[in-house]
């Protein structure tokens, strides 16, 4: 039950944002990292989709609650009013004029939707992103059901795939998406668009809008007290020499919204996670050539292009994105991006280079996600899907999630939360989510080991139910399947591709991109 004693109420205090002249050292707050929103990764997941079912049932069923959240402060008499202050505690309501005040750091797609969601409800909002016109390296595919979900105008949409394109190590092609509708399709986007969006969004809502670079934060050492970021003020200032003035925010809440290398995460003890390194080069291909990718993403996998992962050609407004990514060998990046300019050449030949793009993408959740008032979402949390790389769709709705729990709990930001108020956004989303984390990572596990098992995989998607479940479960994100018969059929599919390619004696010879 709670309850809120304090000493006589002072008037309502806002959040403050002042200068400070000592120096703050601190590792620099990077850009979310690139989740890149690849779904031609998501063909795999056809394979096990059943089982994704299954488990998520279980899991969705796993509620727990938290008792106690609130603590009595006594009241003492022996102060005169000129000392008086409140006093916040836990599922304490606040004064009248007082409202729940919420930073967010990092403006991408989970920090930008997490504020939007915020400050549409009454809490008050800090959003805080050290580079506006960031160019994420991202594939930039996004689901159909996001447009409609997140609100999204379709004029942010660079282009429409319906065809999608497996390729396999010896250049055998699989043409899918022949079970789309004619309304379907898979969106491509441009990270810097998307991005600014979805901030202006939140901005024009009422959310407080900070371009500064975060530096780190004192963490309040008792429940009564506030969360005090440090940021280098960037309002005004342009290029990349920016120093920026030296100010201070102080909170009661705290979203770490700021990618795989989140300085959040790092000053709350969040632990590490293993990550990939995804490289990318945005190239200006002739005009015919651009022509047969205007509605088409690529799909190539390979020993050649990525050991653990794959590579992609993913179209944007005028331009297409090649790019690779492995976690297991780092530092030969160089040499697998060689290694699809050499694959996708015919397809891309006479093309610019135009940009340049590298950065880590997380490989599983951190070991912790939430400490006292505390709370990753995104890539900071580690939300970005196995064997797919999908990150753009969970990230956003990470944000929106932990969000409105937040504003649940707080009752619109009239009262103050705690651990297990944010602890319950974590139930919800592994719950909603973690089923389709646990099947994906098998199934990288299965399918990216050897050249005979990508072969594998890339004859299982010829198969019409493998299509139909893959873009279903892709596009609207939810489990697709239940026919036991299909699923049946499938199963004894992937165990004879398997063991046919990983006895053959003879590989396939290399084929010739048309």
């Amino acid at each position: 039950m709670s309850a809120f004693v304090a000493l006589p109420v002072a008037p309502a205090v806002p959040s403050q944002v002042t200068g400070v002249t000592s120096a703050t050292v601190a590792a620099p707050h990077s850009a979310p990292a690139p989740s890149r929103g690849s779904a031609p990764g998501l063909a795999a997941a056809a394979v096990a989709v059943a089982a994704a079912g299954a488990v998520g049932a279980r899991r969705s069923s796993r509620r727990g609650g938290f008792a106690g959240r609130a603590r009595a402060v006594p009241l003492q008499r022996s102060r005169t009013l000129s000392d008086a202050k409140v006093v916040v505690c836990a599922g304490v309501t606040f004064p009248e004029g007082r409202k729940l005040r919420v930073a967010v750091v990092g403006g991408g797609p989970a920090g930008a939707s997490a504020a939007d969601a915020l400050t549409q409800q009454g809490v008050e909002t800090f959003l805080i992103e050290r580079k506006m016109d960031n160019c994420k390296p991202c594939g930039g595919a996004i689901p159909l059901c996001m447009i409609d979900e997140f609100d999204l105008p379709k004029d942010i949409v660079d282009r429409q795939v319906r065809k999608m394109t497996m390729i396999s190590p010896t250049n055998k092609e699989v043409q899918i998406g022949q079970t789309l509708k004619d309304d379907e399709y898979i969106g491509m986007v441009r990270r810097e668009v998307l991005d600014d969006f979805l901030r202006q969004r939140a901005k024009k809502n009422g959310a407080t809008l900070i371009n500064g670079l975060f530096m780190g934060m004192t963490l309040p050492k008792n429940k009564d007290e506030s969360y005090v970021l440090t940021y280098n003020d960037y309002e005004g200032e342009d290029g990349n020499a920016r120093k920026g003035e030296k100010k201070t925010l102080e909170v009661d809440v705290v979203i770490g919204a700021d990618g795989a290398n989140s300085r959040v995460a790092k000053d709350i003890e969040a632990g590490d996670y293993e990550y990939a390194i995804a490289f990318q080069e945005r190239m200006r291909i002739p005009e015919q050539k651009m022509d047969y990718y205007k509605d088409r993403a690529e799909m190539y996998v390979g020993e050649d292009v990525s050991p653990d992962f794959y590579a992609w050609v993913f179209p944007k407004c005028d331009h297409v994105a090649v790019g690779t990514g492995t976690v297991v060998d780092k530092k030969g990046i160089q040499k697998y991006q060689q290694g699809i300019r050499d694959r996708a050449a015919t397809r891309i030949e006479g093309g610019d280079i135009i940009r340049v793009e590298a950065h880590p993408i997380p490989e599983h959740p951190r070991p912790w996600r939430v400490k006292d008032r505390a709370i990753l979402v995104g890539d900071a949390a580690g939300y970005v899907t196995k064997c797919s790389g999908e990150g753009i769709y969970f990230a956003a709705k990470s944000g929106r999630m932990c969000a409105e729990t937040i504003v649940k709990n707080s009752k619109q930001g009239a009262r103050m939360i705690d651990e297990a108020d944010l602890m319950e956004h974590l139930r919800e989303w592994d719950g909603k989510y973690g089923p389709t984390y646990l099947v994906l990572d098998l199934l990288q596990k299965i399918f990216y080991t050897s050249d005979a098992a990508r072969e594998s995989f890339v004859e299982l998607c010829e198969e019409e139910y493998v299509q139909k479940v893959t873009f279903d479960s892709y596009l609207y994100k939810t489990v697709q399947g239940n026919d036991p018969v299909g699923d049946l059929k499938l199963g004894w599919k992937t165990l004879s591709s398997l063991y046919k390619y990983k006895n053959q004696k003879t590989p396939d010879p290399m084929r010739t991109l048309a």
